[in-house]
């Protein structure tokens, strides 16, 4: 099953996509897109509870934020690598990447207002 599809499986209840991150496309995606504007990333798995919970979150502030700043989630399942190279023991786990490293991290759902305030926050 590609990552995408697990994205579909996991946000299906809300019918909706944000940007998915993998271990290929990690650089390009977070780590350089970080150096111009704020990157959001959702650690989540398909089979996790509370992430599905986090994910129509997710796209609210993906909304709020259009161009201001990056935002997608990475399966931790299929992006082992960057899971392990962030050191990702509990999902979801957030975290607002900025000049390639990350700059706040959450673990646990996230309410919209706090993640659109600090990604605000962080593009100043």
């Amino acid at each position: 099953m590609s990552i995408a599809d697990n994205l579909k499986i996991c946000y299906a209840n809300n019918n909706y996509m944000v940007k998915h991150f993998t271990d290929d496309n990690w650089q390009t995606e977070v780590i350089e897109a970080s150096q111009t504007k704020p990157v959001l990333v959702d650690f989540f798995a398909v089979w996790c509870g509370p992430c599905k919970m986090q994910a129509p979150i997710i796209e609210e502030v993906d909304e709020a934020l259009g161009e201001q700043a990056v935002v997608g989630a990475v399966n931790t399942e299929e992006a082992a690598k960057v899971a392990e190279e962030y050191g990702i023991m509990s999902i979801p786990t957030l975290m607002i990447f900025r000049q390639g490293q990350p700059v706040k991290t959450y673990v646990g759902v996230q309410p919209r207002e706090i993640l659109v305030a600090d990604l605000r926050a962080a593009v100043a």
